[in-house]
């Protein structure tokens, strides 16, 4: 098995191109956060879920001004994986992968009060919800309905629902998530779509 990318891959690519599009006063601040985040994710998470991690401390740090450029690194990396795995349901016994709070303080040195309070911080500078399309996984994403919502001439209308051409219309413009292929209702790729469900 894989395991994420690694900071420096993510980071090693700034100067060509800088995909995470970090303002370069923040760049190396970034870089530590990562640093943290990564290793975290990769040994008790998965990929999915650094790179979900990775996307929310690469938005922070554009946010103007960057809550990023204050505090420590160390609270504001295990608050990232924090908000994204609330985002997630990462604490809820059923869910896999699956951390306590208690197991993420731990993990990170970080007391359970300060990841809650920071973590919270962040959802509200970033406005994010519980099952924020942005921040979910795959798998929840998948069964997600507000992630699907359109509007086709006035009427608000599920995408998995239209047409493969619509679906692929509404993708290209950020509408909808990117999955593969046409979706149908249950979130699965459909038997037109041209590869296996997921």
């Amino acid at each position: 098995m894989h395991g994420p990318p690694s900071a420096g891959h993510y980071l090693g690519e700034m100067g060509q191109g800088n995909p995470l599009r970090i303002p370069e006063p923040l760049r190396r601040d970034v870089e530590q956060i990562l640093k943290l985040t990564d290793p975290i994710c990769g040994e008790h998470l998965d990929a999915e879920y650094a790179e979900l991690v990775r996307k929310l401390i690469a938005k922070l740090a554009r946010k103007r001004p960057s809550p990023l450029a204050r505090g420590d690194l160390r609270i504001w990396a295990a608050a990232a994986i924090y908000a994204v795995g609330s985002v997630n349901f990462l604490f809820d016994r059923t869910q896999r992968p699956h951390l306590t709070g208690d197991d993420l303080s731990a993990l990170t040195g970080v007391p359970k009060s300060t990841l809650a309070n920071k973590a919270k911080l962040i959802r509200d500078v970033l406005r994010i919800g519980q099952m924020e399309p942005e921040f979910c996984r795959w798998e929840l994403l998948a069964s997600n309905p507000m992630a699907w919502m359109i509007s086709v001439d006035g009427f608000i209308v599920d995408a998995r629902t239209m047409p493969p051409e619509v679906q692929a219309e509404a993708r290209r413009r950020g509408l909808i998530p990117a999955l593969p292929g046409p979706m149908g209702k249950d979130g699965w790729e459909t038997a037109g779509g041209g590869g296996a469900r997921r």
